[in-house]
């Protein structure tokens, strides 16, 4: 009687040890595939899309890692167009 409690027990403990394991990989699984990543267009630097400033062109979004650089590419579309426009003449 003692030798299948001593089985049992230890049945018990390696199932909770290789369920343990199987979830934290699953954990980690998750969250990679949530971690999506964006280039910032002026530095280039990386930006979770959690942590991103979220720009619009023409229907399109644009991932910014701060404000500084989403005034940046404003700044730099309007000098680009203000060019494009003083050519044109």
């Amino acid at each position: 009687m003692a030798k299948l409690l001593v089985l049992i027990l230890v049945g018990y403990i390696l199932y909770k040890m290789f369920k343990g394991r199987s979830a934290a990989k699953e954990a980690r699984r998750d969250a990679d595939q949530e971690e999506e990543t964006f280039r910032d267009p002026v530095c280039g630097t990386y930006v979770a899309r959690g942590d991103a400033v979220i720009g619009n062109l023409e229907g399109r979004k644009l991932y910014f890692c701060s404000m500084s650089c989403l005034e940046k590419f404003r700044d730099q579309l309007e000098n680009s167009e203000k060019n494009s426009i003083g050519g044109e003449k």
